[in-house]
């Protein structure tokens, strides 16, 4: 690492930040570090004098290492929105009204438009009598879901006064779920409303970015273009999503043939484009190296498209960190000096963690660095282990190396936060590489000639045609046989087992040295041992589960590697599915799950079973399970006088009276099917009465073990 300063800078930055978000109120951790950091800089400065000596160089180095460290933590703690004394986190008095101006471009959903408001002031009152509230500044960001009654996407820049309270984001309330809350909390947003047309008022447009109101502008210029260009509506959705990073008119099925395939990566704007777009522009614009100033010249006009293309982006934040990069690649081009890509890199992941720590939590970050990391180690050792005498197998040679390193070096952190091996990447990676190298200048291009009649016409035509060929290579690979690996999990130390095993074979095959080969050993046989019990763990796991989905029924009974689910959810909303409940049967190693539908007598699979429009009861494990959709009115139905679950659906129970002398149970669970406000007085009244009992919505996921 001696060549790489910013490498060892970012690195300690890094473990600052760290620090923080793992012990934010542990305050004397960055004092300490400040301390021994200094202590060690003055100790060198005294004893180095006019003498290199190599100890005292290295101490200095150390103390420069912990001053960082003690940046890192500090720039974590003052860009940590909640440690604001007016956020609205900290407010515990009731919110009636608040008003706020969107902060980023909105995005369309389903249903619904989502618009991230920045608070400005608040409206609440300290007592019951104050009914009128007053004003008062206040912070914060909130995420807003407004129905598309009210017409047309809103604009970047409006101000709003919204009526009503926004509530705090749920944490995972299942098993493996992904983890919202906290992927917000690293964007400073704690808090999310669900609003009506009739809650919010436009009372004025102020944009807090004049830069980012120009590039939202130029975003939707662009986007128009495309719409008119483009026109078929699967080829403008690649295009929008591409170049835009607007995934709105992105089929959901072609969105899964694009994951399965392992080129989803493609669909995000990121560094990856960046990287093609200045590989492109290096290749058209070389004639100009040999010229007087052309080199200057040439730098001018890289910077300048890049950046317009930053514009394009709607200064995406993936897209601004890879274009600084390359920022500092072209100006060190420019000036004659030689860049190594690891130190470039570090320098740009320095300055983007110093503008926004939280970055260093990104998957987009944390993949987009290693995969530039693994390129910028072994991909030159990697293609010269072959090579050909025709320059166009060559050429594909050195694109298949290099999504090789990539998908080394990556794989383990994909599977950790996707759960999934695309298994011919290695068949779509290239035609996808090249066509994305054709289709994001030709896309370019078709901006830049967009005003120009016939020519316009041209290169849409074009871009269509490019953007349906990429669609049909990723489709048809999506659908072959075993196309992916779906369902794996890794835990922490899995992971981490994982990149030792791959660092160290790599480095033992470039060094040879004894010592990697102990290391990658010892580390896999770990590794071995941990994946055994672990499944050995699953083997014999006998779980009742009741899941958090929302307004709807989820009852798993899980056995081994097999689970049953029962429930009301429709069978082509996947998306429900997919975020609540996929990553719960993968993390506990589910590979064969039979889904019953809860309305009607389809849980043939389960021993002891009985089904009524009223209940359903059923006998798993010697543990007596009923679950109820009715009590009330003429349904005087006999039961066993006790059950070991009871598990209340769609408000069949509205009095805990109901209950006497028709069931009692040893535990008792209620599902999200119920009305939230029946489910909270009746635990209300269950805590006065004694009565022991469970909410989902409230507590999460119903997870037991049976023995």
């Amino acid at each position: 690492m001696k060549g790489f300063p910013f490498v060892r800078y970012v690195a300690a930055l890094a473990t600052g930040i760290t620090f923080y978000n793992w012990l934010p109120d542990q305050t004397w951790l960055p004092v300490a570090a400040l301390l021994i950091g200094a202590g060690l800089l003055v100790w060198g400065f005294f004893r180095f004098r006019a003498n290199t000596i190599k100890p005292i160089q290295a101490g200095q180095g150390v103390g420069a290492l912990f001053l960082l460290l003690a940046v890192g933590w500090a720039i974590s703690y003052q860009r940590t929105p909640a440690n604001k004394p007016d956020n609205i986190l900290h407010l515990t008095d009731t919110l009636q009204a608040y008003e706020g101006v969107i902060a980023v471009q909105p995005e369309e959903r389903a249903k619904t438009y989502r618009v991230e408001l920045s608070i400005w002031q608040g409206k609440w009152s300290n007592t019951a009598a104050d009914t009128n509230g007053h004003w008062q500044s206040l912070s914060g960001r909130v995420i807003v879901y407004v129905d598309k009654g009210i017409g047309k996407l809103p604009h970047y820049g409006e101000v709003w006064l919204v009526n009503g309270a926004p509530r705090p984001i749920d944490p995972p309330l299942n098993p493996g779920e992904f983890d919202y809350k906290s992927y917000l909390r690293y964007k400073g947003i704690y808090h999310q409303q669900y609003l009506r047309p009739f809650q919010r008022q436009i009372v004025g447009y102020d944009p807090p970015n004049r830069l980012l109101q120009w590039a939202t502008a130029v975003n939707v210029w662009a986007d128009s273009v495309f719409t008119r260009q483009v026109g078929s509506r699967a080829e403008y959705g690649i295009v929008n999503a591409m170049i835009l990073g607007v995934r709105d008119d992105l089929d959901p099925d072609m969105y899964r043939a694009y994951a399965t395939a392992g080129a989803v990566h493609i669909l995000s704007v990121s560094g990856l484009h960046v990287g093609i777009l200045f590989a492109v522009l290096t290749f058209l614009l070389s004639f100009l190296v040999k010229r007087p100033r052309g080199r200057l010249l040439m730098a001018g006009l890289q910077l300048f498209i890049l950046w317009f293309y930053v514009l394009v982006t709607g200064m995406s934040a993936p897209v601004l960190r890879s274009a600084g990069m390359f920022t500092v690649l072209i100006i060190a081009h420019a000036a004659g000096r030689q860049q190594q890509l690891l130190n470039t890199m570090g320098a740009s992941a320095f300055f983007i963690l110093c503008v926004d720590p939280y970055s260093l939590f990104s998957a987009g970050f944390q993949l987009s660095n290693l995969a530039v990391a693994g390129i910028g180690s072994w991909q030159s050792t990697f293609v010269q282990t072959m090579t050909f005498r025709h320059k166009v197998v060559n050429y594909f040679w050195e694109l298949t190396a290099v999504a090789l390193v990539a998908q080394l070096i990556t794989f383990p952190l994909g599977v950790y936060y996707f759960h999934q091996f695309p298994t011919y990447f290695l068949l779509a990676n290239p035609a996808v590489m090249v066509l994305s190298v054709i289709l994001l200048p030709l896309a370019m291009a078709t901006l830049a000639v967009s005003w120009v009649p016939y020519l316009n016409d041209v290169a849409g035509f074009l871009l269509q045609k490019v953007a349906w060929l990429l669609n049909y290579v990723v489709s048809h690979t999506g659908q072959l046989p075993g196309a992916a690996w779906t369902g794996l999990w890794l835990s922490p130390v899995a992971l981490l087992l994982v990149y030792v095993v791959i660092l160290c074979g790599v480095a033992l095959l470039l060094t040879r040295q004894r010592a990697y080969l102990w290391a990658t050993c010892t580390a896999a046989v770990a590794l071995a041992g941990l994946t055994v019990w672990l499944d050995y763990e699953q083997t014999h796991q006998r779980l009742l589960s009741v899941h958090f989905l929302p307004h709807r029924t989820a009852v798993s009974l899980t056995d081994g590697h097999r689970s049953t689910l029962l429930t009301d959810l429709d069978t082509t909303d996947i998306r429900s599915y997919d975020f609540y409940l996929k990553n719960t049967f993968g993390q506990w190693g589910v590979n064969e799950l039979t889904i019953a539908n809860v309305r009607a007598d389809s849980l043939k699979t389960v021993p002891a079973y009985y089904h009524h429009k009223d209940y359903a009861l059923w006998v798993w494990q010697g543990k007596t399970i009923l679950l109820v959709n009715k009590l009330g009115g003429y349904s005087r139905w006999r039961l066993p006088a006790v059950v070991d679950y009871l598990i209340i659906r769609r408000n069949a129970l509205r009095e805990w009276d109901e209950l006497t002398n028709r069931v009692v149970a040893r535990h008792i669970i209620f599902d999200d099917s119920s009305r939230t406000p029946l489910t909270d007085k009746l635990l209300t009244d269950a805590r006065q009465r004694g009565i022991v009992c469970y909410s989902v919505r409230q507590m999460g996921a119903y997870v037991t073990e049976l023995e």
